[in-house]
């Protein structure tokens, strides 16, 4: 198959086959991006600051929540990307089923029982009162649709790790261009639809998630890929012990690590709330333009792990630190170009979420302290990846973790009360640095001199197959 060509075909750099998978994954990225950040500009524009700040409030517990399903689908794709390059259809199929499974369990359980914890949790995380109210209707409308978004990243997930990145990314196309319409018509009552206020944003993306999965599914069928939605995933479509095992073996210290950083993220909102919605506001925008910076970073660490297992699954363990190398290149120079960018343009791009002087002003703040350190974040993106690629997860996961509540909230907590809100942001960098400095010395000190080489040494590389 093509894709698999372009993880294994040696007759071009890697780098080059890196870009090829990257460009479909990066724009897929972009485009996820961009429903979040034109909702954001909705809530913000045509509704007001206490909109965007209401939506702002609940991101960290909806990462929360869906934090463990994430760690789960990420496994799916070190599982499914060594079955890809071993051929081995029957696995790549069993291990999709069970990840499905999991998905609609863990989707129908997580958005029940939310409804029980969110009023607590947004009291928790010290919602501003001015905006609870609106924050709650948000939330409930949009954990009512876990079960389907939990689908849809299953899907897009292991897809992916077969090496196909453009089929998902045609999806979201089709799911953005239904956003880009719906949210507003929502707000503003267009062709005949009543007036949703904020939940406007929340049903607009369910609707964009089920013609997105449509779009998903039926590509696949009409491709005849390997994961098309028929009877042979169907019936895997149930909880295998072993491969449930392999995935939480995998997957749980990555999903821990979302929990983590969630937890964190919560941490952080709670000390922004404090200066108050105007504050919040501004977080939540400077969130969306991060993460055009952002999401590229974690596209690249996502690629170095897929051609990693792919690698590791057809035994050709030569490519792993070719792979390292190209990642880390690809990185600077993709995320270096966009950070560019951002700095130069940023006053123009706040504007498209508020015309606040106040908020405006906190959020450039932010930017310059914060927008440079992506780039170190990327890197330690790439590190990590490869090295869950070959199923070394938990030390990876650890460093990242510490490097959070050891560094970031402490030093966010501490410096807020002399330096107010540029010490909350100051953390950023700080925890970014110190994640790099810990995942460089894991990867060179124990990683390659330990696991690479026992790799290399014990399986004679194979040649590449077609």
């Amino acid at each position: 198959m093509q894709q698999r060509r372009l993880a294994l075909d040696d007759s071009r750099p890697i780098w080059q086959a890196m870009l090829v998978f990257l460009v479909p994954l990066m724009l897929s990225n972009i485009l996820q991006s961009a429903s979040a950040t034109l909702n954001s500009i909705y809530l913000g524009r045509l509704i007001g600051v206490g909109a965007l700040a209401a939506a702002s409030s609940l991101f960290p517990i909806l990462f929360f929540m869906i934090a463990f399903f994430i760690g789960i689908a990420s496994g799916s794709t070190v599982l499914i990307g060594q079955a890809y390059g071993a051929h081995n259809e029957e696995r790549l199929k069993a291990v999709a089923g069970t990840t499905l499974a999991v998905a609609l369990v863990a989707g129908a359980v997580i958005g029940a029982a939310s409804w029980f914890f969110l009023t607590p949790l947004l009291h928790l995380i010290g919602t501003p009162s001015d905006v609870f109210d609106d924050a709650l209707a948000y939330a409930h409308v949009t954990f009512l649709a876990l079960p389907l978004l939990f689908v849809y990243l299953a899907y897009t997930t292991f897809v992916r790790g077969t090496g196909d990145s453009r089929t998902p990314f045609l999806s979201l196309i089709v799911s953005t261009v239904l956003i880009l319409v719906l949210t507003p018509a929502l707000i503003r009552g267009w062709f005949g639809l009543p007036q949703l206020g904020i939940v406007s944003a929340a049903v607009g993306n369910i609707v964009a998630n089920v013609f997105g999965l449509a779009y998903l599914l039926i590509a696949l069928a009409a491709e005849k890929n390997p994961l098309a939605l028929d009877m042979s995933i169907v019936r895997h479509m149930n909880i295998e012990p072993k491969l449930l095992a392999a995935l939480v073996r995998i997957g749980i210290p990555a999903g821990l690590q979302m929990v983590m950083v969630s937890l964190a993220e919560i941490a952080v909102i709670s000390l922004v709330n404090r200066f108050g919605s105007s504050a919040t506001a501004a977080y939540g925008a400077v969130n969306q333009i991060v993460s055009y910076v952002q999401f590229p970073a974690i596209s690249i660490g996502i690629a170095s792990s897929i051609f990693g297992a792919q690698s590791i699954g057809a035994k050709r363990f030569d490519r792993l630190r070719r792979i390292a190398r190209a990642g880390i290149s690809l990185n600077w120079v993709i995320c270096g170009a966009l950070i560019g960018l951002v700095y130069v343009f940023n006053d123009a791009i706040l504007t498209l979420f508020v015309t606040d002087a106040k908020v405006i002003a906190t959020a450039h703040d932010l930017l310059a302290i914060t927008l440079w350190s992506y780039a170190v974040f990327g890197t330690t993106s790439v590190l990590s990846g490869l090295m869950r690629s070959s199923g070394t997860v938990v030390w990876p996961t650890l460093l990242s973790i510490i490097a959070i509540w050891a560094i970031e909230v402490p030093v966010a907590y501490a410096l807020a009360p002399k330096y107010g809100l540029r010490g909350v942001w100051v953390a950023y960098p700080v925890a970014f640095c110190c994640g790099l400095i810990f995942q460089t010395i894991y990867y060179y000190g124990f990683w390659r001199r330990k696991k690479l080489t026992a790799l290399l040494e014990d399986n004679a590389p194979v040649p590449a197959t077609t």
